[in-house]
């Protein structure tokens, strides 16, 4: 008789102790008490949601400032994402200065954080925390208050936040 095994490579999230050692039960337990997966980062979205489409874009819209700076694909992002309205605002506000409209601040961020914070009448408000590195390990965080349509899930208004 001849046995065949399939081996694929292991992801990172694909290694999990073995359950009949200590380390394998241990892991059940933590997991059975969420403690496991407070371990393992989860990112999750939907097209659907308002707030996911405000992490999208700033996601993004962060990640083509690191790789590549402003240029086509910043300014298709915020097509797809902002209302014409908002982008020619955005675009008045950043004549004469030096901030990206975006972002409300120079540079690229090293982290972002969006958390959702109330809705009324078909508009969504989201914080946007752009976290930035500065010089000494120093960490300054700015705060924006963006708010989306829900019947577009377009991103209507980026104002400084709390």
């Amino acid at each position: 008789m001849v046995t065949v095994r399939v081996l694929r490579p292991a992801a990172t999230a694909d290694v999990l102790p073995d359950p009949s050692t200590s380390a394998g039960r241990a892991a059940r337990t933590d997991r059975a008490v969420g403690r496991y997966e407070d371990t393992v980062p989860v990112r999750r979205g939907s097209p659907t949601s308002a707030v996911d489409r405000v992490a999208d874009f700033y996601g993004g819209y962060i990640d083509v400032l690191h790789d590549s700076g402003h240029g086509r694909l910043t300014d298709a992002l915020r097509v797809h994402y902002l209302t014409a309205e908002l982008r020619e605002r955005l675009a008045r506000w950043e004549v004469g200065r030096r901030p990206d409209g975006v972002l409300r601040f120079r540079g690229v961020p090293a982290a972002w954080e969006v958390a959702y914070t109330d809705s009324a009448m078909g508009k969504c408000r989201t914080r946007v925390t752009l976290i930035w590195r500065a010089s000494g390990n120093r960490v300054h965080r700015t705060r924006l208050t963006v708010q989306s349509d829900l019947a577009t899930r377009l991103i209507s208004d980026i104002r400084p936040g709390d």
